[in-house]
């Protein structure tokens, strides 16, 4: 997996180092070829962020909160999270308010194990991950779908007990590039 990682990265320095050399040319970089730059960047995270739902080891860093009714917050993708570690997984929803909330953010955090651990693609690409999280704190059915060509996407959180649907969005990363901040959980 590393050396996958590593091609990944090889082959973006690489694309980074020809648009500098064109622009240390004297001559800069037409849309067109931004553009094709842009879409083949895109496409490396989007098989990154697939093999690391392969491997159960990503983070879904949200910067956007859905509630049940359409409301939407946006927040800070550190603190707005679901990760998951093989059989462990971690949901975590942090708002930016002045009450600290349970974990000592203005949220929830919760631990769980997964199961029925289930992804398919469908005609157009898009990725669908299929999983239950069950815990002290949660049960849930939590639905991620990546769109292709890119690592933005989404989860739909169902609690078993309640209907308080909530979907978080934002990028898939792999768990050892993930930049978040766990808060307290029960």
């Amino acid at each position: 997996m590393k050396k996958i990682f590593s091609g990944i990265m090889l082959v973006m320095l690489l694309f980074v180092a020809g648009g500098v050399q064109a622009q240390e040319t004297g001559r800069g970089l037409t849309r067109e070829e931004k553009k094709a730059m842009q879409a083949r960047l895109d496409s490396l995270l989007f098989e990154e962020a697939k093999q690391a739902m392969d491997d159960r080891q990503f983070t879904l860093e949200a910067d956007r909160v859905v509630f049940k009714y359409g409301q939407t917050a946006y927040v800070n993708s550190n603190t707005n999270f679901v990760s998951v570690n093989g059989k462990d997984a971690v949901v975590q929803v942090a708002f930016n308010i002045p009450v600290s909330g349970p974990n000592g953010l203005g949220g929830v955090t919760v631990d769980g194990k997964v199961s029925s651990y289930d992804v398919k693609a469908d005609k157009r690409g898009n990725l669908h991950l299929s999983m239950n999280v069950a815990g002290a704190g949660i049960s849930a059915r939590v639905d991620i779908e990546l769109m292709p060509g890119s690592n933005r996407a989404s989860v739909d959180i169902l609690p078993n007990f309640n209907s308080n649907r909530l979907t978080l969005n934002g990028v898939l990363l792999p768990l050892h590039k993930s930049t978040v901040f766990k808060g307290r959980s029960f």
